[in-house]
């Protein structure tokens, strides 16, 4: 944020240096995530994500099938799952990137709500009155994270949430949760710093300071938002309705309200893809959702498993 706060940072991470530790294993983590956050403060985030997006969006030929071979072997993805295995098929690396799955790979639970995403539980449980944990020590608003409309937000006083941080190696489609009807989806501009686990601990209100694309449904169950949540090298979000959604970025919030129109999705299916991946934060109202009592912070977890059910 300001040079006075790195200063901090460098004095704080010097004096933990030199502090006893129960463990060398969980201090040399511990400084190294705060070397990662503290260098992300300096990088150029914007003209990384610019320059990525370009090489992510090139017909490159045999230069991209290198690199997306390369990412296969470094990453581990598993093209088995994938609708087309074929990686020299893919003409640029975004197409490989947002490759769909076989249609036998990811069943859909009997379940209210269902895991939207392919990623890891970074957390979830209850909003405390307009607090969403982010963690240890960090916690930011729910008016924060929409953009600042405080009405918005006040349908979540003490709901549920649930923040879902997808891998490189992970599948980068988006799906309903549950059937929904789309009212209104809000582009809020902000940084872009990694959304990776040691940038959660380290970078305070991390969700609700980068840019995100705020998607808010109405079910049967209540009124719920999914909110796409950028980050560095994230070239764009899209989503179904609407295409791509940014580029281009602007400083000021942008609304498009779709009260008037029939943007229904059903269970399962397909409502956006981040073209290189992020992380998903859900909210849900008050007494709308039980969550399923296996999930817990850190695991992995798979589109269409249970997530929930209602009350």
């Amino acid at each position: 944020m300001t040079l006075a706060w790195a200063r901090q940072q460098r004095l704080s991470f010097c004096r933990f240096r030199y502090n006893a530790s129960p463990s060398s294993s969980v201090r040399q983590v511990v400084v190294s995530d705060r070397f990662a956050v503290l260098l992300q403060y300096f990088l150029p985030k914007l003209a990384l994500t610019v320059f990525a997006g370009t090489v992510a969006n090139a017909t490159g030929g045999a230069f991209t099938a290198r690199l997306i071979k390369w990412f296969v072997g470094r990453y581990k993805v598993n093209m088995a799952e994938a609708a087309n295995p074929d990686i020299d098929s893919y003409p640029t690396f975004n197409e490989f990137f947002t490759r769909a799955l076989r249609s036998d790979v990811r069943p859909l639970a009997q379940a209210d709500f269902v895991c939207p995403v392919d990623g890891a539980i970074s957390q979830f449980g209850r909003i405390e009155n307009d607090q969403l944990f982010q963690a240890k020590g960090h916690s930011y608003s729910t008016t924060a994270l929409v953009g600042g409309d405080s009405d918005l937000a006040g349908q979540f006083r003490d709901g549920n949430f649930a923040t879902l941080y997808l891998s490189p190696r992970d599948y980068h489609r988006i799906h309903m949760p549950c059937d929904g009807r789309l009212t209104r989806m809000i582009y809020v501009p902000g940084e872009l710093f990694s959304v990776n686990p040691a940038t959660a601990r380290g970078v305070p209100g991390l969700f609700a300071r980068n840019e995100r694309v705020v998607c808010v449904f109405d079910s049967a169950h209540g009124p719920f938002v999914l909110t796409l949540v950028g980050a560095t090298i994230v070239g764009s979000m899209a989503t179904v309705w609407h295409g791509v959604v940014n580029p281009p970025r602007t400083r000021e919030v942008r609304v498009w309200n779709y009260d008037r129109q029939q943007v229904s999705l059903k269970k399962g299916d397909e409502m956006g893809r981040f073209l290189l991946g992020s992380t998903v934060v859900m909210l849900f109202p008050k007494n709308a959702m039980q969550f399923n009592p296996a999930w817990a912070p850190a695991q992995g977890v798979r589109m269409g498993e249970v997530m929930g059910n209602h009350f």
